[in-house]
């Protein structure tokens, strides 16, 4: 099966860095951070989302939630996980993303302790009653348990290499089952790669990488891959 290469990266580059990507690379899809979320507060990326998917990229909206680990609140419970849930989904839609588009909450870290696991179980169920469908990014080591949680999630699972490898354009694009959880629909495959790009600052622009069995992982579909 095919898989499209995807990048993500704090802070949006502009719109002349996103059209040469597009232009010039096999880059397909892009995370794009909703904020202020409670461990991502920069809000750049939004306002962006018309005109990305306009210009032919797909979106993978992330909501990076309590984490229990630094820089977050440290504060997961599930009666949070609920408001977070609901403001992710009053997010999806300030931002037009039409129902049934999948929005990603983003676990840093590489564990599931009970109170994050509640409050994940309460963001998922609170994001599905608004009807966007609920994802999940983290680590493969989790992934499993994230799935048992809530069967429905999408999941988009991070395993990377101690030793960031090298990456030149065109970028890999593996299929996801390679993250190490069989199940996952996409997978981030490395991190702070520094890529080429002429119309970025110094001529680099650093990102995460990932394949995804869709060029849209966004978009409203069946979760089934």
């Amino acid at each position: 099966m095919p898989a499209f290469a995807g990048f993500d990266v704090d802070i949006y580059p502009g719109d002349t860095v996103m059209n040469w990507l597009l232009a010039n690379t096999n880059l397909a899809w892009c995370g794009y951070y909703l904020a202020p979320a409670p461990s991502h507060p920069e809000s750049s990326w939004m306002g962006n989302r018309g005109n990305l998917q306009a210009a032919g990229w797909g979106v993978a909206p992330l909501y990076v939630g309590e984490q229990v680990i630094p820089p977050g609140s440290e504060n997961p419970s599930a009666w949070k996980g609920t408001q977070d849930g609901n403001d992710a989904a009053d997010t999806m839609n300030a931002e037009g993303f039409a129902s049934g588009s999948c929005v990603y909450l983003d676990l840093e870290d590489g564990s599931l302790p009970a109170q994050l696991a509640a409050y994940t179980l309460a963001w998922c169920t609170a994001v599905d009653a608004r009807q966007y469908q609920p994802g999940v990014y983290c680590s493969h080591v989790i992934a499993q348990r994230v799935h048992n949680l809530f069967p429905g999630a999408i999941l988009w699972a991070f395993k990377v290499p101690k030793v960031e490898p090298a990456f030149a354009n065109p970028f890999p694009t593996p299929n996801p089952v390679g993250s190490g959880y069989g199940g996952a629909n996409a997978w981030q495959l490395a991190q702070n790669v520094p890529i080429s790009v002429p119309a970025a600052p110094n001529g680099t622009l650093k990102v995460d990488l990932s394949s995804a069995l869709v060029q849209d992982p966004g978009a409203p579909s069946d979760p089934t891959p």
